[in-house]
Parts: C-alpha cells; sequence; structure tokens
C-alpha cells in the first residue's frame, strides 16, 4: 500500500524504507550501544541479519520489541495486563489514555494487544521534542511512530494539525491500523489525568463530511485507562515541580527527556495495568447536534476522563497517598499497616533522590503525595 506523499514528513518508514533505516541504525554508535544493553552479549551481524529478515514495521515489533518489553516486564514489574474486555478484538481503534511514562505507555501496549489476539499493534503518536537524536527518529519510525509537530506559529500549527488528523483518519480507515494517543500533549506530572479538548478537536479536522460526532465516530475512540503502581520517573517529576515553582522559566531540555526517558524505561515499576473501556461510538451518536462547538468537545472530554477515571486499577500506595495527604485515615480499609510503612520509606529514598540548591522537602513531599493521590481523587469521583 503506497501511503499518499503528503504524509510522508509525518508518517511511519514504510516496508520499502526499512533496510536503508536498519543500516543507518546500525552505524550509529549510540544506537549500538543501546544495543548493547538491550542485547548483551549478542553480536552485531547476528542483530543485523534479524532486522534485515524484517520486511515490515510489525515483524520488527514482533522480532525485536515484543522480547525486550518482555525482559522489562519479568524485571521492574510484578506483572503487566490489560483487560480488553470491552472492545472486539477484530476492531481498529484509536486508544486514548492517560500518559504516564514516556516510552513505555504505548511500549506497554503493543505487546499487550498482541496477547489479547489483536492481529496489529498501533500507530503511535510522538511529539518531535523527543526526536532530537536522528538515530531516535529513525528508530521510532520503524516502531509505527508518526510525528506530532509542537511548538509552531498558529498558522503553522493549524496545517500541521489538520496534515495529523487526516493521517490518522487514513490510518483507521485505510490501512486498518490502530492509534495510541495521549489525552493530553505531555505527561500529567501530578497524574490528574485530563483530557485536552485540543486532541479532539485535531481528530475532527479530518474525516471528511458530517458532523464532528460523525467524523470523530470515524476514529473509534476507547478510552484507555493505564495505571503504574510506582512511577520510576516520580521523584524527577517531584524536582520539576520545584525548579518551575522556583524559577517559572525553567524549561526541560533535550537531556532532561532522555533521562527521563532513560529512568521510565530501567526503574521498577510494581504492577502495570491497562484497561480499556467500551468504544465511544454509540455515546457519541446520542450527543445533541445543536451542541455548540466548545460545549461538544468540553462534554466529550470529560466523558473520556470518566471512562478513563473509572478504569484505573488503584493500588494500596495511591489509598495510603490520599489519608496522608489528606491527614486522615478514610480508606484504611484499603491497606495494611505494613503497606503504609513501605510506601513511606519508599517516599523517603525518592525525596533522597533529589538534588537541588535550596531543595523544600516539604513540598517535595506533597507532590509525591499528590502523584500517587490523584488517581484514587479522581476515580472515587468517577464512580460516585
Amino acid at each position: 500500500m503506497k501511503v499518499p506523499a503528503e504524509f510522508d514528513s509525518i508518517r511511519p518508514y514504510e516496508p520499502e524504507e526499512l533496510p536503508q533505516a536498519f543500516g543507518r541504525l546500525l552505524a550509529d554508535g549510540q544506537f549500538r550501544q543501546v544495543l548493547a544493553y538491550v542485547l548483551p552479549g549478542v553480536p552485531l551481524e547476528e542483530i543485523r541479519a534479524k532486522m534485515l529478515s524484517c520486511k515490515t514495521n510489525l515483524e520488527f515489533q514482533k522480532k525485536f520489541c515484543y522480547g525486550f518489553v518482555q525482559s522489562l516486564i519479568d524485571k521492574l514489574t510484578t506483572g503487566c495486563d490489560m483487560d480488553a474486555a470491552a472492545i472486539d478484538t477484530a476492531g481498529r481503534y484509536t486508544f486514548v489514555s492517560n500518559h504516564r511514562d514516556i516510552v513505555l505507555d504505548s511500549g506497554f501496549l503493543d505487546k499487550l494487544l498482541i496477547d489479547c489476539g489483536f492481529a496489529t499493534t498501533c500507530e503511535i503518536a510522538i511529539g518531535d521534542n523527543l526526536l532530537s537524536l536522528p538515530w531516535v527518529k529513525d528508530l521510532v519510525r520503524v516502531n509505527k511512530s508518526f510525528i506530532v509537530r509542537r511548538g509552531l506559529p498558529p498558522r503553522e500549527t493549524l496545517s500541521a494539525s489538520r496534515l495529523m488528523s487526516d493521517y490518522m483518519h487514513y490510518v483507521i480507515d485505510t490501512k486498518r491500523d490502530n492509534i495510541w494517543i495521549a489525552q493530553r500533549e505531555g505527561r500529567a506530572k501530578d497524574s490528574d489525568d485530563i483530557t485536552q479538548p485540543a486532541i479532539l478537536k485535531m481528530m475532527a479536522m479530518g474525516g471528511g463530511t458530517g458532523s464532528i460526532a460523525d467524523r470523530l465516530r470515524r476514529m473509534h475512540i476507547v478510552p484507555l485507562a493505564i495505571s503504574y503502581e510506582y512511577d520510576p520517573c516520580d521523584y524527577l517529576k517531584a524536582r520539576e515541580f520545584q525548579l518551575r515553582r522556583d524559577n517559572p522559566a525553567w524549561r526541560k531540555t533535550a537531556a532532561d527527556d532522555v533521562e527521563s526517558m532513560k529512568t521510565g524505561i530501567t526503574g521498577y515499576k510494581g504492577h502495570v495495568s491497562y484497561c480499556c473501556a467500551p468504544c465511544i461510538d454509540d455515546w457519541l451518536g446520542s450527543l445533541s447536534c445543536d451542541m455548540p462547538k466548545a460545549e461538544l468537545f468540553y462534554t466529550i472530554a470529560r466523558h473520556i476522563d470518566r471512562e478513563i477515571h473509572r478504569s484505573y486499577r488503584l493500588y494500596p500506595s495511591n489509598y495510603i497517598a490520599l489519608d496522608m495527604l489528606n491527614g486522615t485515615a478514610a480508606h484504611a480499609v484499603r491497606y495494611t499497616a505494613a503497606e503504609k510503612t513501605a510506601f513511606t520509606d519508599y517516599l523517603n529514598s525518592r525525596l533522597n533522590l533529589i538534588s537541588l540548591p535550596h531543595k523544600d522537602d516539604d513540598y517535595l513531599m506533597e507532590r509525591l503525595l499528590t502523584m500517587y493521590a490523584n488517581p484514587a481523587v479522581n476515580y472515587l469521583k468517577a464512580i460516585s
């Protein structure tokens, strides 16, 4: 299938482009260092032969990415599962999810879709701010990622959004693939997962004729809840909160993004759970055609939020954090004294990892507690 040339600047690599991409990757010193970590002791020529045997992006994911993700699950989690009972695995969907980890949210999803019986994985929306290194850009485009252009002037932003929307509709309608996109730009550092209406406005730009609801129905949106028992980047996020508080002009660098990616991949996560809410196609059909646009996008965003929030898997750490934050024992039936002691020790160990010139321990602890409490806050609100 030849993808229209208009999408060349953002789409994943096509099968005929893979051999050249593999060649560039294997010639890059940094990528070879990554290979040495991911595949210790495996000769480069053996990796080259295995790569070149991959004729499609999906084959690459199955032969390389699946095993690597499984090894992370084995070493750095107590389990990783997905509840997809609410959707038909023969369908194709746009998974709109909360965002915890830069790399692994979509990485785990691809692996879990295969385990759940999907015939394919998903195309991944990734911001170009994470693609400053040429080999990273090559790797993600091999790995079925399409590029979200950020930081553009308003006119260019509109054009880029329309192009991305057209491409996403093309993926669902013509390529018959799945899509993963976060519910907002960047991660919610405090785990208060709220869908940005702008994401929905972008999706509704494409899809041809019909109402906004009609065009969004063609995307087959599935709210997806991602729950990590422990966030390896929690202390980095807390540190970022203080840096922004103390200096509103502070901005993350490319090196900060690389550190977050590395920490997220290599850090301990406890249990990881994915849960698909029902596809919202039928619900979209129930909306009034007379609703003003702004109200419509807001209403759809809040529906996605509720579906994600009520699909969280909560852990003792979430309830402990909520009680510690509020100075109560309102949810003490959800955890034991030993679990509270262990989680308190964990939080203190995370504080010790933070290095700042004017370190504010009380503020940093409040930020850590909020990160773990917010999923419980939103879950309890969604089910009430």
